[in-house]
């Protein structure tokens, strides 16, 4: 799934701006271009394996009560945090989605077991060859 194929329903967002941080000078002071943006989780309808994908994705992003919290504060304008910020939510949710495929153990065949004996017996028999010399 990709992140533009995801849909997210509007009653599950909540958005509140507030002053970014780091240099910007009086624009940073003065305007409330930081996006933090909440998502309940719970309403945006995922199985129950992409939800705990999504707790492991998010990690100390989502809080106790089942809301995942995201601050963007890249840009200068409010609207372009908003973006990132859903852009960023959106590929969350899309990575929750994919499934990683399960691991099947192999064992090796019978003749590379063999094949492999071979290779030992062989350089054991190098390595004998380079004991101490008697001149009996």
């Amino acid at each position: 799934m990709k992140p533009e194929d995801v849909i997210i329903p509007e009653e599950a967002l909540s958005e509140t701006f507030l002053a970014a941080t780091g240099p910007g000078g009086q624009n940073v002071n003065k305007v409330a271009t930081a996006v933090q943006l909440r998502a309940d989780v719970f309403r945006l309808g995922l199985s129950p394996d992409a939800y705990e994908r999504l707790k492991t994705i998010a990690g100390s992003r989502l809080t106790s009560g089942g809301e995942l919290l995201i601050t963007a504060r890249r840009f200068r304008t409010q609207d372009a945090n908003r973006q990132d910020a859903r852009r960023r939510l959106a590929e969350m949710i899309a990575a929750a989605h994919i499934v990683q495929a399960k691991r099947r153990p192999t064992r090796p065949s019978r003749a590379a077991k063999a094949a492999r004996v071979d290779r030992k017996k062989q350089r054991s028999t190098v390595k004998q060859g380079r004991g101490k010399v008697s001149f009996d």
